[in-house]
């Protein structure tokens, strides 16, 4: 199988909720230049993006909307139940599984656990918070795939060596923290202070172009 770099698995959930605005809008058919017009990239690049994984659109009419969702959520194994787990049910923590309530894929936060007895017991919407000393089971009791890290950086590797062993097979972190995980876990970062920081660069320089005497 020809290997698919990362940004294009990345640019994947970027097209899905472009097409699904357009199908709750009822649009039937799209074409390359109009996804690219919405997200201001080349058509061409959407359409190598897409030809990786077969041919579904046709020429001269487009990509058929609710066919291509389809397929998209095929590559992405969003057409099959994926349990995730959440470890911190601190005030992000809660935000997250709050948004549980509005996902209609089918990856859900099935456990959430939190190492702070006075959050053990509590409610988020219709999960409760679990002990650390359950992750273990419970990821495999809940099949859970993939981990999510909301604690202190301080205390976030111990969270993905727990997760390691439980057996995940990926990690969100949102730990402003670098972790070291065997080769076989694929680990994403959620970093806000690096993005941030990133953002923060780009607003200085255009500060400084602002501030550039004009040139006759």
């Amino acid at each position: 199988m020809k290997k698919i770099s990362e940004a294009v698995v990345r640019r994947l959930p970027v097209y899905l909720q472009i097409l699904n605005d357009l199908n709750k809008r009822e649009v039937q058919t799209v074409s390359s230049q109009e996804l690219g017009n919405k997200l201001d990239l080349n058509p061409a690049q959407i359409r190598k993006d897409l030809a990786y994984f077969g041919e579904f659109g046709r020429k001269g009419i487009g990509y058929d909307v609710n066919y291509l969702i389809e397929k998209i959520r095929q590559i992405l194994k969003l057409d099959q139940p994926l349990s995730v787990g959440l470890v911190g049910a601190g005030n992000l923590g809660r935000a997250l599984c709050n948004y549980n309530m509005y996902l209609k894929d089918n990856m859900k936060i099935m456990g959430v656990f939190d190492a702070n007895p006075s959050i053990v017991g509590t409610a988020i919407n219709s999960l409760t918070v679990l002990p650390m000393e359950d992750l273990v089971s419970k990821v495999a009791e809940l099949n859970i795939r993939i981990g999510i890290i909301t604690v202190p950086a301080g205390a976030a590797q111990n969270v993905a060596d727990r997760f390691v062993e439980a057996g995940v097979s990926g990690i969100v972190n949102f730990a402003p923290a670098i972790l070291r995980v065997p080769d076989h876990i694929r680990i994403h970062y959620a970093d806000f202070t690096r993005e941030l920081l990133s953002l923060a660069y780009y607003l200085e320089k255009e500060g400084d172009n602002d501030n550039e005497p004009a040139v006759d």
